[in-house]
């Protein structure tokens, strides 16, 4: 491959894909690509609007229309693109058509309901999905594990309390304390109900307690669960109204400006579950903005109806900024001095739940989303701040300092013991919560990890900050303490290991680590050793649930852009692997100056929930390929 030919390809592909980033800049500045994630997303939508009273039949035929084309030949639905079908997906899914209209014995339901009935049907669903089932009596209030709202009132010292779940799930569990405490039910038709799910022996069937060992923390919390259901049935609860009001009150103070909670769906959803069933009205401040905000995660196509479980305008404006300037383009280019100016208006400086574990410093971070008060994550900021770092704002300069400098403030006191950074919390890693027989589904904890610690570590290398610095020191051990015997680093937001690995090479070349020491060449090699004979690089989410598939996979854009940014920041530039790499994005970009990619390469929570970022395909490679190019020259 002769050099002068790459660097012509290279240099027209660069500049096609800087053009088509500017192309989709929004007018205020910022940058934000589709968020995909699984078909529950719809499926809840149309239970909540069902269950609201809020039925809109044209959007309902819509929704089912995108239910419908995401069904699998086997009459499933899966959670990403290529994988297999989940059981209580489908069985939302079956249940959201149903109510939407769609015939028992139609094609559709008749697949799903066998693919439901082969593999034990309702009775073995999660948690989440019995919930939402009891919510219309299909499923028993009494076969649902307590959460008793008095949890509420657990200090943030004790083994269990709401603190101690990440903010995700915290958003999540507090509103569900009301829900479950008031089991509320929507009646339906005997027609909407779904007794054809059930197995015809299952209420004969032993769905009681798990048979887990004696002297465990799951036997003791399925006898506490047992006790509190005794509890549940007593007249008198003292203490039950104000824990409700109290739970009522926090998820008050947390609605944020769109109307979301935490800026993602669960909570979002279950907040407005848990108002209405307290009485609030359709037409009360906090319901209606809350049911408007949702339409700002819609998305409209022709006759379909979709719902993002997120946005991520911080998250993909921060990567856009440091793609094109280090591809090439001027730091104080007038359409990157507009979306620095937008990051600097969406520094947070209220504070947050944070400030349980963390106090004295002041607010200064950033969050995912547009509208996220209440969490900035660490990630997110630290992005942020190398993305502000690289321009030359025309009017902002003073401010974008003193934001900066908060930045790093904040994320110094979000560190934790370990020396590692969680994304979103300060040590928060009780892994009693993953014994309570309600967490059957997600991330429950936020502990620290090697990804966002890595991208932390970065930031504060390019800054100045180098492994004399206490911080960035601790930092450095833990990346170290946590790499694989085979060379990689486990990506908890990214899948997965090629993620992880992407994430600490470049952080280990900004401190200036020499690049020859054996850990740091058993992560290349490892790198090297799972290219595909295409030249790129995949990686299966499988790799979560077995690591038999680390670094294996089909090839996609935006895991071969990780690798070479891997490779380049080992100074692997002129290694025919490296080359190779190159000449599969070259390749593989289309006329419009993009990439697309099917795979999801983002992750939300390692076996249960994964993200297609559909801008992952773009800025990603436009990176690498700047920083190649900048290696050539």
């Amino acid at each position: 491959m002769k050099t002068s030919v790459i660097k012509e390809e290279l240099q027209q592909t660069i500049t096609a894909g800087q053009e088509y980033l500017f192309d989709i800049q929004e007018d205020e500045g910022y940058w934000q690509g589709e968020f995909k994630s699984n078909a529950t997303m719809e499926a809840e939508h149309l239970m909540l609007t069902e269950f609201l009273g809020i039925q809109d039949e044209d959007q309902w035929s819509k929704l089912a229309n995108y239910l419908k084309g995401k069904q699998l030949e086997d009459g499933s639905w899966n959670i990403f693109p290529g994988g297999r079908g989940d059981l209580s997906t489908t069985v939302e899914c079956y249940f959201a058509l149903k109510l939407a209209g769609e015939p028992e014995d139609g094609e559709t339901l008749t697949k799903a309901r066998k693919f439901i009935l082969d593999r034990g049907g309702v009775p073995e669903a999660r948690v989440f999905t019995k919930i939402w089932l009891s919510l219309f009596g299909i499923w028993k209030w009494d076969h649902v594990p307590t959460m008793p709202p008095e949890l509420i009132f657990f200090p943030d010292w004790f083994p269990i309390n709401i603190y101690e779940f990440a903010s995700w799930a915290r958003g999540t569990v507090v509103p569900l304390l009301i829900i479950m405490s008031q089991r509320s039910v929507h009646h339906l038709s005997d027609e909407q109900k779904l007794p054809e799910l059930f197995p015809e022996d299952w209420e004969e069937s032993d769905y009681g307690d798990p048979d887990y060992p004696l002297f465990s923390w799951a036997r003791l919390f399925q006898l506490a669960d047992n006790a509190l259901k005794y509890y549940e049935k007593l007249p008198w609860k003292p203490g039950r109204d104000k824990a409700v009001r109290k739970c009522e009150e926090w998820i008050l103070e947390r609605q944020e400006a769109d109307g979301s909670w935490g800026g993602i769906q669960p909570p979002w959803v279950y907040s407005l579950l848990a108002l209405y069933t307290l009485g609030y009205s359709l037409d009360h401040p906090v319901m209606r903005k809350g049911i408007t905000g949702l339409d700002s995660f819609a998305k409209e196509e022709g006759d379909e109806w979709k719902l993002q479980a997120c946005v991520s305008p911080g998250w993909d404006t921060a990567w856009g900024i440091i793609s094109l300037v280090e591809s090439g383009i001027r730091p104080d280019h007038e359409r990157l001095d507009k979306a620095g100016r937008w990051l600097v208006d969406q520094e947070i400086r209220e504070e947050g739940d944070w400030t349980v574990d963390v106090s004295d410093v002041d607010p200064g971070g950033w969050a995912f989303e547009f509208a996220n008060e209440n969490y900035p994550d660490t990630d997110d900021t630290a992005e942020v701040i190398i993305a502000l770092d690289e321009l030359e704002l025309s009017r902002r300069q003073q401010d974008k300092q003193e934001a900066i400098e908060r930045g790093i403030n904040w994320l110094e006191a979000m560190q934790s013991s370990n020396g590692g950074w969680g994304a979103f919390d300060v040590d928060n890693d009780n892994q009693l919560l993953y014994e309570i027989p309600f967490a059957d589904f997600g991330a429950m904890t936020d502990p620290p990890t090697v990804d966002v610690t890595a991208h932390i570590l970065e930031m504060m290398a390019r800054l100045g900050y180098d492994l004399s610095y206490e911080p960035v020191k601790r930092g450095y051990e833990f990346i170290k303490e946590k790499q694989n015997e085979d060379g990689s680093w486990f990506g908890r937001w990214g899948v997965n290991y090629i993620y992880g690995t992407a994430s600490v090479l470049p952080a280990l070349k900004e401190l200036g680590e020499d690049m020859s020491k054996p850990y740091v060449r058993r992560a290349v090699d490892w790198v090297k050793r799972n290219q595909n004979e295409d030249g790129g690089w995949g990686e299966t989410v499988e790799s979560y649930s077995n690591p038999d598939y680390a670094g294996k996979g089909e090839s996609t854009l935006s895991q071969t852009a990780w690798s070479l940014i891997s490779l380049i920041a080992a100074g692997e530039i002129e290694d025919p692997v490296t080359e190779r790499g190159v000449e599969y994005l070259i390749e593989n970009q289309n006329e419009e100056g993009t990439w697309e990619e099917k795979n999801y390469t983002g992750t939300g929570f390692p076996g249960d929930f994964y993200i297609g970022y559909v801008l992952y395909r773009h800025y990603f490679p436009l990176l690498a390929l700047g920083r190649y190019d900048k290696a050539l020259a």
